[in-house]
């Protein structure tokens, strides 16, 4: 008996222990909006205790979240309740009913308030279901510090913070919840778990988690843990698992049992030294049997997804028009542009040419007839314009077939009658014709456009050369991207890749693809910037050289942006036009150049704070200079900012393939 008392005492002690090194100091927090006060007795407050008397009960029995109205016109009142996605319908019921009452009485006659308490009630006079709102906001994290290196700690947990966002924005329309682990060490793991109220989009759910996160790590970077908490999104974080995953509840995932032991008693006793090395063995030797089935079982999962992943290549390619409909004779197509006759000629590039051509049903196209020292095989090309002839998008140029014949390569488009963009863009003449209006319609098309190839499309895929010339615009000024020759194909959860091989744009193309061959969705989102850039001043970021500072486009921008110049920059032809939308769109393009990528907003957050004038936009760092850049095609030598760096790389500007498909 005095063994097992030694044991459990010992037991006790390193759970308090553990417990006192983990407490953390979470401060829940309700906020009474100063939008407005109702009277006592009035009918609006007597709305609003009857509704959020009854959240408690909706919530529980419908899983978790419950949006209701109540009154009309001015004594109407909206309320809604979000639990936990861990929660069971005991717990929520509580959470909610104890978080009502108390907000009742913090806020005893403002028209809106809301409380998070471990789970989320609100209510206003005014209608917010499905409404992105960033603010107010709460924010906390423990009292410790990390004791671990940072430069180690930061990717690990900023590559587990994107994983679970996009877990999360990716839910139902019922439950956008979800956890996440990774591991640091052999026994040590952070945890996150994410939601969002499920009446939220998915790009608002996505936008919402990653402002908090960006957030978190403004001001608490370098703490144990923490949360933010926003109305319409939750998060929080730490060295400990705090929440019951729901991925942990199935049979298949759970780990297996601990080994029962028993401790016989000895007349002669043992020594508490000895009961305390017996009672960490054990725990050690559990610890070590949990890490190998999650290696186990994480392997196993691995296995899985990536069968399941090349099921859905091969289904997607499966319900792609059969070849047959895709693929033009030769003849065909030189009859069409009267054997590519030079009045036909549409524009020379390094992949070749295009030509314009008329089909016999009357169909104008567009054909780009490709450089014949091209190095791809017949298969791989016919493959991959098969995929690319699957994505369908109002603002991608449509690829309606190929042709392939002898050393013949044919890419038949569709035509658009107004050609580029940089046609209208960089002309003097020509950009009269461009007002803010056409201007600020083709920003937000090649954003949608972009947005399509990153998140929307069944394939992920980086465009890796999105630029003026790239952008053709329709009989409406409807931008289309084109030329998908530099291409990547990702799989859907995959976010970064690398290469030994530089295509693209200089100018165009982030410092980190340019140095080190990384690239990701942040190296469209800077490419998108820099053309932003270049649709509000009228200026060619290749050849722009400000006389008087002898600065590039995006120096010249970032300085009179931090000056408070930022007039200066705009096009002369839109004299009259000076408006908040058009600063609004400077601030976009500056935050997506910013040099570090990780800074950049995604493509959702692009597109979002373009068609929300409510978005806030956070203070934009410095840009990635490009000041006295030069490259050499016969060596991989680049100068950026007068730094020399030798790579590994080849660089090829302007490079024609089709695509590179990885590996699904």
């Amino acid at each position: 008996m005095r063994i097992l008392q030694h044991a459990m005492a010992f037991t006790v002690l390193l759970r308090l222990l553990t417990f006192l090194s983990i407490g953390i100091t979470l401060s829940n927090g309700q906020n009474c909006y100063d939008t407005g006060n109702f009277t006592a007795n009035s009918t609006y407050g007597k709305n609003r205790n009857l509704i959020v008397s009854t959240l408690a009960a909706n919530a529980s029995t419908n899983g978790g979240f419950y949006n209701a109205t109540i009154g009309q016109d001015a004594n109407q009142v909206y309320a809604s309740a979000l639990c936990r996605g861990d929660s069971s319908p005991e717990d929520c019921f509580s959470c909610v009913n104890s978080t009502s009452h108390n907000l009742i009485t913090k806020c005893p006659n403002q028209n809106e308030a809301i409380e998070w308490m471990g789970c989320v009630v609100r209510y206003s006079n005014q209608p917010f279901f499905g409404v992105l709102q960033l603010d107010p906001m709460t924010a906390g994290y423990n009292t410790g510090d990390l004791n671990m290196n940072l430069t180690r700690f930061d990717p690990i947990w900023e590559s587990l913070m994107d994983r679970v966002a996009t877990k999360a924005s990716m839910g139902s329309s019922k439950l956008k919840f979800a956890t996440g682990e990774a591991n640091l060490t052999l026994f040590q793991k952070i945890y996150s778990f994410m939601q969002c109220s499920p009446d939220l989009s998915r790009s608002n759910c996505d936008y919402c988690l990653r402002q908090s996160v960006s957030q978190y790590q403004t001001c608490c970077h370098g703490k144990q843990g923490g949360y933010v908490n926003r109305p319409n999104c939750v998060f929080r974080w730490d060295l400990y698992p705090f929440y019951d995953s729901i991925e942990a509840q199935s049979p298949s995932s759970s780990p297996p049992s601990p080994p029962q032991i028993t401790i016989a008693p000895d007349k002669g006793g043992i020594a508490p030294v000895v009961v305390a090395i017996i009672v960490v063995s054990i725990i050690i030797t559990m610890a070590v049997l949990a890490a190998f089935s999650y290696v186990l079982l994480r392997r196993t999962r691995k296995a899985k997804e990536k069968k399941r992943r090349k099921q859905e290549l091969e289904d997607a390619a499966d319900e792609i028009e059969p070849e047959e409909s895709l693929q033009f004779d030769f003849s065909t197509i030189k009859a069409a542009t009267d054997n590519f006759s030079i009045d036909n000629k549409l524009g020379q590039g390094g992949f070749g040419s295009v030509y314009k051509g008329r089909l016999p049903n009357g169909q104008e196209v567009a054909v780009k007839r490709l450089s014949r020292d091209s190095k791809q095989g017949d298969l791989k090309f016919k493959n991959e314009v098969l995929l690319m002839a699957k994505l369908h998008h109002r603002n991608l140029v449509r690829l309606l077939g190929f042709c392939l014949e002898d050393k013949e390569r044919l890419l038949i488009y569709e035509f658009v009658p107004n050609s580029s963009l940089d046609n209208f863009i960089f002309d003097p003449t020509k950009r009269l014709s461009l007002d803010w209006e056409i201007r600020y319609k083709i920003i937000g098309g090649i954003a949608r456009g972009i947005l399509y190839l990153h998140e929307d499309s069944r394939l992920r895929i980086i465009h890796r050369d999105i630029k003026a010339s790239n952008i053709l615009l329709d009989k409406d000024m409807t931008p289309k991207i084109s030329d998908f020759g530099m291409a990547k194909l990702f799989e859907f959860d995959q976010t970064r890749g690398d290469t030994s091989k530089i295509v693209g744009t200089f100018g165009y193309m982030p410092p980190e693809y340019v140095h080190y061959g990384h690239f990701s969705v942040k190296s469209d989102v800077f490419s998108f910037g820099v053309l932003v850039l270049e649709i509000i001043t009228g200026q060619k970021i290749n050849s722009f050289c400000d006389e008087k500072e002898g600065e590039d486009l995006l120096t010249y921008a970032w300085r009179n942006w931090k000056e408070g110049t930022a007039l200066n920059m705009i096009d002369p032809t839109l004299r009259g036009h000076f408006g908040g939308e058009i600063i609004r769109c400077i601030h976009i393009g500056l935050q997506c150049v910013q040099e570090n990528e990780a800074d950049r907003p995604t493509m959702t957050a692009v597109v979002l704070m373009l068609t929300s004038s409510s978005v806030s936009i956070s203070v934009p760092s410095k840009p990635a200079f490009y000041m006295n850049t030069t490259v050499r095609r016969d060596d991989s030598r680049i100068t950026l900012r007068g730094r020399s760096k030798i790579n590994n790389v080849q660089f090829t500007v302007n490079e024609a393939s089709i695509t590179e498909l990885d590996p699904r």
